[in-house]
């Protein structure tokens, strides 16, 4: 029962629809993050059976790598947030606007496809906390992961969400 629970919030994590279809060649965005997505989601409800303390290392190591195992062709993509956790996910120039424009609730949550110049185009899909979230990001943490969260990262602004909180994006840049 515990691990379907889990399978269902982290599933609900990583589905979001696109707004609107790809024009002429150019490549659907909502395909393009779908592997890094399904992969990311194997992954904690793999990394979440053995612990949340255990887990840190899935989003700490093997989300960047299944990010950089599948940016390639001139395709890169990732994850960001406007209260990090860690540095390395910090949005780039053409992100940070409108993860801002989540964070403060002046565009919905939905996904979103910007221009983002010299013929690459930016897509972002909005991450919602869901219940299995609020473990390492929640109000009230476990001590022992409470504590290897600020060993880990001193500068932690990535706690206090609650259900259906806006947590961060998917990224994904083409």
């Amino acid at each position: 029962m515990k691990r379907q629970w889990m399978l269902g919030t982290v599933v609900a994590l990583a589905s979001v629809a696109c707004t609107k279809a790809p024009v002429g060649n150019e490549p659907d965005p909502a395909e393009l993050l779908a592997p890094f997505k399904a992969e990311l989601k194997a992954a904690l409800v793999q990394g979440m059976e053995a612990g949340p303390v255990e887990a840190i290392a899935i989003c700490r190591d093997t989300a960047p790598e299944i990010a950089a195992a599948l940016s390639v062709d001139g395709v890169s993509m990732g994850r960001s947030s406007h209260r990090l956790r860690n540095a390395a996910n910090a949005p780039q120039d053409w992100l940070a606007p409108i993860i801002e424009a989540y964070a403060d609730g002046s565009v919905g949550l939905v996904p979103r496809r910007v221009d983002i110049g010299s013929g690459r185009t930016g897509y972002v899909e909005p991450i919602v906390v869901q219940a299995l979230c609020l473990t390492c990001h929640g109000s009230e943490l476990q001590p022992e992961l409470a504590a290897r969260i600020a060993e880990l990262y001193p500068g932690d602004a990535a706690t206090g969400f609650a259900a259906g909180d806006f947590r961060g994006v998917f990224w994904v840049e083409y």
